[in-house]
């Protein structure tokens, strides 16, 4: 059976009750309810799309390997937010791709963004499982790639954050961890690898050396899985004068290190190039030959996340406003295949590949995906809360080998 036939058949025979049962299903593993909506559905990729995107990607992995890609990302990082003991590669990739439909009617990606920084892999397995048994799809449809499983890719995940670690000497390390809308992958980070969940005000520094707080003990710290993104603490100037500041020459091992955040960002695209990559261009070395068809761009803040930021019907005036264009991109703009429709409404999707690194691997290893479904102009979950057949999902596919 294809994708268009699984796909058409899995959506007939929906009913509501499975969705509730799916939701009770992930809610039951964690404190505290999912923070964002989960889709009904998952979304079946053909063996021709996904062959494209896993192509893309590569692309991509290849050009981040290139060996002066540290030099032609040495100005992303603020200087504000520099840190010391920077390793030799990202130990997490994500690539965000748009589901558009090409001239000849090809299904084909669309790179939106991408960020050397975690997603939710570990909700990604269970929401992935969750779909497959509560609504029957068929065992030669998978959410893995490169012919894992859930056993070898927690294996891998375990590999990548914990390392030859034992799990208490590592940590989930966040603001708040338990406010977050990510809060659920967290739980279920602890839950399958063993760590610890802390915030940046449980930190205590003797010297180089980090320690948290751990059944009444104090507890080393030789390895943060590191969810904090620098940018959402900018407003907080005495942040790290409060706490640890993270940035100084620490006994610790990052997973992965904060300057991949920056490095592997918006700020690559423009050097991308290629029938799976957008038109993009730095916009303050652009900011005086506009192009004349400003409607077929988007403007895009270089080191937000998740499409914080993004403009997208823009005008000159827009771009006037902008005090500094060091820090914009201007992008192409992609138009979304409609996956399927509800209510009149057309249902976009994206699909976020995500990558895992571990230490001593000449190459990231493609793992799972992360699908966000929408019926707005832009692809954002927390845009989406109240309607039907949109949110967080992922996409099953039948494996090349």
């Amino acid at each position: 059976m294809d994708a268009d036939e699984t796909e058409k058949k899995f959506n007939s025979d929906i009913i509501y009750n499975k969705y509730e049962d799916l939701l009770n299903n992930l809610n039951n593993n964690i404190p505290s309810p999912i923070g964002f909506r989960i889709a009904e559905s998952p979304i079946f990729l053909s063996n021709d799309f996904r062959d494209r995107i896993i192509m893309a990607g590569n692309y991509i992995i290849d050009f981040i390997l290139h060996p002066d890609f540290k030099q032609i990302t040495e100005d992303s990082i603020p200087k504000k937010w520099r840190c010391a003991n920077e390793n030799n590669h990202p130990h997490v990739i994500i690539m965000d791709f748009a589901i558009h439909n090409d001239t000849n009617g090809n299904l084909v990606p669309k790179l939106i963004e991408l960020q050397g920084f975690p997603s939710i892999y570990a909700l990604q397995a269970d929401l992935g499982m969750f779909y497959q048994t509560i609504y029957g799809i068929p065992d030669n449809w998978n959410i893995y790639f490169n012919g894992l499983d859930r056993i070898h890719y927690f294996n891998l995940l375990k590999e990548t954050i914990v390392g030859s670690h034992q799990p208490d000497e590592v940590v989930l390390l966040d603001i708040n961890p338990h406010k977050q809308h990510t809060a659920a992958d967290f739980y279920l980070t602890q839950k399958y690898l063993g760590i610890s969940i802390v915030s940046l005000t449980d930190l205590q520094r003797k010297g180089k050396q980090l320690f948290y707080e751990c059944q009444g003990k104090q507890k080393l710290i030789k390895r943060i899985y590191n969810r904090l993104v620098f940018d959402e603490i900018a407003d907080k100037e005495n942040i790290f004068e409060e706490n640890v500041d993270l940035r100084q020459d620490l006994d610790v091992e990052w997973i992965t290190h904060p300057h991949w955040f920056y490095r592997i960002s918006k700020y690559i695209l423009p050097y991308l190039k290629g029938e799976f990559i957008p038109k993009t261009y730095f916009l303050n070395q652009i900011n005086q030959n506009l192009p004349n068809d400003l409607e077929n761009y988007v403007l895009k803040p270089l080191f937000s996340f998740g499409g914080r930021g993004v403009l997208i019907d823009i005008t000159k005036d827009d771009i006037k406003k902008i005090e500094d264009p060091f820090e914009w991109i201007i992008q192409e703009k992609v138009e979304y295949h409609p996956l399927f429709h509800f209510n009149l409404q057309d249902i976009k999707g994206e699909i976020r590949l995500m990558y895992l690194w571990p230490d001593d691997y000449k190459r990231p290893i493609l793992t799972t995906n992360s699908t966000r479904l929408s019926n707005g102009k832009t692809i954002n979950v927390r845009h989406n809360e109240n309607s039907r057949w949109t949110g967080a999902s992922i996409a099953f596919i039948q494996n090349s080998n």
